[in-house]
């Protein structure tokens, strides 16, 4: 009778945790090209006031184990046309061993290679060498944060100290690549370096002091759940307002570098001090159009954002506003902005600085 009872209270304990096991389905990518379209009609959204085109299309698969072969399924997803190539997604559930075939995605690759080849073509032909070493330059960046970055912030590093450093070398190897081993593109640089560190010190700060906690988009709580909760979203969140400043930060300092460089070339007779309210004056114009780039840059990004809280909800503007959400986008162009301020004093300080004594001997 004991083992009966100790056999009853064992299954109790494991039932539950063989219930709870979840096997994922697989799911898989073909690519497909449609036949014939065989109906198409416009139907209600459940639960909503919208319409969505209804389609069943006979396709033919064009890639996998199962390539040549034709079937037909039922579209819900985007209005296809005869002719039109797509990826078919096929889900597998383990559990019942059941198929299902839907529209995933367009096939988008030649528009991006035609598109990524003309910018090609106007960077080789207008850019001339200058736009070649930027491309590089831009190679190695992206390098840089697929291979360095963003290993480094799944490997459990903090991801603020991992965002500077690689904001660092992108800065140092991509100016030198660019713009040559130069006095002038040193002065840029150590501006960048002293900017980035200034920024990160005031993203923290913000960060800390509106309590955010970088939940704001759906990606960053799958990110969390994906990675049981082993990523740091606060320090992901100050990392990309960094790397985000970038672009615009090296056009700044460049600016200030070169600025001041000629104006030593012009001015010989002028004092440093007034070469640098000179070289000021001239950043203050580019810190306008700058700002106002970076900060439509953003807005343009959040747009449907806007519009759909715009048309959805009538709450007070404070409050909207006050959601993390909004707050992110916020602090993430005022912070921004503030970088690409303090860029122009500190590296046109510096060039006047390393580029005076240089000067007297001729550049």
């Amino acid at each position: 009778m004991k083992f009966f009872l100790g056999a009853i209270v064992l299954l109790g304990m494991y039932t539950p945790a063989l219930a709870q096991e979840v096997i994922p389905d697989t799911v898989l990518h073909y690519k497909a090209q449609v036949l014939e379209v065989l109906s198409q009609r416009e139907e209600l959204i459940p639960g909503t006031n919208t319409n969505a085109i209804y389609q069943t299309i006979r396709v033919k698969l064009l890639d996998g184990p199962r390539e040549g072969e034709e079937m037909t399924l039922e579209n819900d997803f985007l209005e296809l046309r005869v002719g039109d190539v797509f990826y078919l997604r096929h889900t597998s559930n383990i559990a019942d061993g059941r198929d299902f075939y839907s529209v995933a995605e367009p096939y988008r690759v030649p528009v991006l290679a035609f598109f990524v080849g003309l910018f090609l073509l106007c960077l080789f032909v207008f850019g001339g060498k200058q736009g070649v070493r930027g491309l590089i330059a831009l190679a190695l960046s992206l390098f840089f944060i697929i291979y360095l970055l963003l290993p480094g912030i799944v490997g459990g590093y903090p991801p603020m100290l991992v965002a500077i450093g690689v904001a660092a070398l992108i800065i140092v190897l991509g100016s030198y690549i660019t713009h040559g081993f130069t006095i002038t593109t040193t002065t840029a640089v150590i501006g960048m370096l002293i900017t980035i560190a200034v920024t990160g010190a005031l993203a923290y700060l913000a960060i800390d002091m509106a309590r955010l906690s970088g939940f704001a988009s759906d990606e960053s709580v799958y990110l969390n759940f994906d990675t049981g909760g082993a990523i740091d979203l606060v320090g992901l969140l100050m990392g990309s307002i960094l790397i985000g400043l970038l672009g615009v930060l090296y056009d700044a300092a460049i600016g200030q570098s070169v600025a001041v460089e000629e104006l030593m070339r012009a001015g010989g007779h002028l004092s440093p001090k007034e070469i640098y309210w000179r070289a000021v004056r001239i950043g203050r114009e580019h810190i306008g159009a700058l700002v106002n780039t970076l900060a439509i840059a953003y807005v343009g990004a959040a747009l449907p954002l806007i519009l759909l809280f715009k048309v959805s909800y009538t709450q007070s503007p404070l409050i909207s506003i006050n959601q993390e959400l909004f707050a992110t986008e916020i602090l993430r162009t005022v912070i921004g902005s503030i970088g690409i301020i303090l860029a122009v004093p500190i590296t046109t300080a510096i060039a006047v600085w390393m580029l005076y004594k240089k000067s007297r001997n001729g550049i």
